[in-house]
């Protein structure tokens, strides 16, 4: 784990018949606590502008959003426990894959939740080429 990044509670689940995990797990198996659904968030500011122009900078700003929202209901980076990302450029995402991994490792370190990533047309903000939604588990009794 990187400096400032603790370890996450839960546990990645990567049987070796579905392949390698690179950058993600095939399942994530949750510590018992308080389960939190986050909203889908786009590179949008406090005043809910867009607040980045590429998509590396729009998933940065994103993925920021949704660490945001996470510590506002009392969890962390990695109480995540899956991630999907929509994007309305596949190709644009595979070509930035090395600045999206640095965008990435600065809000999740090396905490790979379960992900998916989904070519969608286009998304509801004009000009959002990027959107995340989060589930995530803060460790705890279970309200």
């Amino acid at each position: 784990m990187e400096p400032g990044h603790p370890p996450s509670p839960h546990t990645p689940v990567n049987p070796p018949e579905l392949g390698p995990a690179s950058g993600f797990s095939h399942a994530v198996l949750p510590a018992p606590g308080r389960t939190v659904h986050l909203a889908g968030q786009i590179a949008s500011g406090p005043d809910s502008a867009l607040a980045a122009r590429t998509l590396p900078e729009q998933f940065g700003v994103a993925l920021g959003n949704v660490v945001t929202a996470l510590r506002a209901c009392g969890g962390a980076p990695e109480h995540l426990v899956s991630l999907t990302i929509y994007t309305t450029d596949v190709p644009g995402y595979r070509a930035a894959a090395r600045d999206i991994g640095r965008a990435y490792r600065s809000h999740l370190g090396r905490h790979y939740p379960a992900m998916a990533l989904l070519g969608v047309v286009e998304l509801f903000e004009p000009g959002a080429l990027v959107e995340l939604v989060g589930l995530a588990v803060i460790p705890g009794p279970a309200h």
